[in-house]
């Protein structure tokens, strides 16, 4: 085959496993050579559409098998494709389709009303029906010839534009090429010893990296199948879990607390799971004893969408002597602190990436480039580390979340960790906020756990003596919810 990238791949596992399934929905099961045939069909209508290399596919709708095939169809052209995140509003859409210049943007019905208000949308496929102007969907691939497409793709091609999730500041396009999600995938692979039988549980949003790069692809990679969910519900993840035997599953601790939270947690029958994977935020110690007391070990990863995303993994045989740690650098990655000195246990330094997987650069913002990815190809990560004796790394906090209190500085996630320890404090967050005397001091937010009744006094004199006093937070405010980001985490940006 020509096509070395990404859309040859329902071709190849078609002609290896036609038979086996590939993607498990609500609409029922697609096998991997229903997979191949749809795909082609949507990428030769997509081509008669005037669609080819190059050009910027977008997709706005949630996890369902229209969004593979969309993804598959775009990377059989050569076009990249550009997942959007489903919670923004219309303005947010205009503005990354502007960014991107996408010239198609297919979208579902549960998308259709903020499809409805965009100023100024390019073409428009409705995968639940043309109307207003849209193609339709079904309609097209009907349509559409069965003859294989093999469009020459190289790993050196773009494959994806994502959008960071803009907690501090505008959203940027991370360009990643076919190669920096090759290379990912076989980083997952390697580290979770991925099997051809594998029943992938993908229960976070595709427009999230780690769903798209380091669940559901490296799946269909390897030959086995991935259950989608459309949207959160621990009482349906229970549910699929134990109807399709589910093997494994990526999910962020928001998601693992809901499940622990469950009424249904004690007498699930979750005999089937073998690898349970967390990120986009360290897990607090509590909810991996959690796991553990059930049987499961949550591993947990470090990266960002900048790195396609893997960048560290602390294996399952470490998860409890290590317990806290993001891990060691991937197979296939090379991780270190900014500081040589650094290096020395206990000092902190931002934590740099290097290798195959790091992204081309940011959509059409060279300086932007040039701010976080060096010369020789270390990208800046933007998290504060520290290695141990053992060389694992320990995320300390986002280097834009510390703050400065009389001189010293000040890591909130050091702080949120030892609230979470408290028995009745079920989430947390704490920010800098201004100070007359001492320039900024910590303000932590915290949500009790149902029931419990707590104040500010009990909590920092729970902290006293757990940490120094210009650590303690100077205010408690006692909150119903925390404002999240798409990807779970909790949005800072929104409580300052």
């Amino acid at each position: 085959m020509r096509n070395q990238g990404l859309g040859s791949w329902p071709a190849r596992r078609a002609r290896s496993r036609p038979h086996r399934p590939a993607l498990i929905s609500e609409r029922g099961t697609l096998t991997y050579a229903d997979l191949f045939t749809r795909v082609t069909a949507l990428a030769h209508a997509l081509r008669e559409l005037g669609l080819g290399r190059g050009d910027r596919i977008a997709y706005l709708g949630p996890n369902r098998p229209s969004l593979v095939e969309s993804l598959f169809a775009a990377h059989t052209l050569g076009a990249v494709f550009v997942p959007l995140n489903t919670r923004l509003t219309a303005a947010e859409v205009d503005h990354q389709l502007h960014d991107c210049g996408a010239s198609m943007l297919i979208y579902s019905s549960e998308s259709a009303g903020v499809v409805e208000h965009l100023t100024a949308a390019p073409s428009l496929l409705a995968v639940d029906g043309g109307t207003g102007g849209a193609y339709d969907y079904e309609e097209l691939l009907r349509a559409a010839p069965a003859d294989p497409i093999d469009e020459p793709v190289g790993h050196d091609d773009a494959a994806l534009i994502l959008y960071t999730s803009g907690t501090t500041g505008s959203p940027k396009g991370a360009t990643l090429t076919h190669g920096n999600v090759i290379w990912n995938c076989l980083n997952t692979l390697v580290e979770l010893d991925l099997t051809g039988d594998e029943v992938t549980l993908v229960s976070a949003p595709l427009f999230h990296v780690a769903a798209l790069n380091m669940t559901l692809l490296p799946t269909l990679l390897k030959g086995g199948v991935a259950v989608l969910m459309t949207g959160w519900s621990p009482d349906a993840c229970f549910d699929l879990i134990e109807r399709h035997g589910v093997t494994w599953m990526f999910g962020v601790p928001t998601m693992f607390a809901d499940l622990a939270r469950s009424p249904r947690w004690a007498t699930a029958d979750l005999s089937s799971l073998r690898s349970l994977l967390a990120g986009g935020a360290s897990v607090p110690l509590p909810l991996i004893r959690t796991y553990q007391e059930r049987g499961l070990e949550i591993l947990q990863g470090f990266g960002l969408t900048e790195a396609a995303p893997g960048a560290l993994i602390l294996s399952a045989e470490m998860s409890t002597v290590k317990a806290g740690s993001a891990g060691v650098p991937h197979f296939f990655s090379d991780v270190r602190l900014s500081d040589p000195g650094a290096a020395k246990e206990g000092e902190t330094g931002e934590i740099l990436v290097q290798g195959p997987t790091v992204m081309s650069g940011y959509w059409g913002r060279p300086d932007s480039t040039a701010a976080v990815l060096s010369d020789d190809g270390w990208l800046r990560t933007g998290d504060v580390g520290r290695v141990d004796g053992d060389g694992y790394f320990y995320v300390v906090d986002r280097v834009k979340d510390m703050y400065i209190s009389g001189g010293e500085n000040v890591y909130p996630a050091e702080v949120e960790a030892q609230l979470l320890e408290h028995p009745d404090v079920e989430e947390c967050a704490v920010i800098g906020v201004p100070d007359d005397r001492w320039g900024e001091v910590g303000r932590a937010f915290v949500r009790p756990r149902p029931g419990a009744v707590l104040d500010q006094e009990g909590l920092i004199s729970f902290l006293t003596g757990r940490l120094a006093r210009y650590k303690l937070p100077r205010s408690v405010h006692f909150v119903e919810d925390l404002p999240r980001t798409a990807t779970g985490k909790i949005h800072k940006q929104a409580l300052r």
